[in-house]
């Protein structure tokens, strides 16, 4: 079953909607559909994983890297001579 919502969008949009969905020979109703389950699907899996690694985080066995080692294991990051990623400790 679908609903119906009012958004309000800039007028290019709109008429980048409009080129869009008679290219794509799609209604804008579809294309704007489309997106938004995008958007939530994208966000849900961020939110989940975001207090996933809070719980991981929170937990009393969390170990965590010193933010010097990060940085300095950045900085040979893409270099010929690149370590491996430092161990937690």
């Amino acid at each position: 079953m679908s609903t119906t919502i009012t958004i309000r969008i800039q007028e290019d949009t709109k008429e980048r909607l409009n080129r869009l969905a008679k290219a794509t020979d799609r209604t804008i109703s579809y294309l704007l559909g489309n997106a938004i389950e995008q958007v939530l699907e994208e966000e849900e899996w961020q939110i989940g994983v975001i207090r996933e690694r809070v719980k991981m985080a929170d937990s009393p066995n969390a170990r965590f890297i010193p933010h010097e080692e990060i940085a300095a294991w950045l900085k040979t990051w893409g270099s010929k001579k690149e370590k491996k990623p430092p161990k937690c400790a």
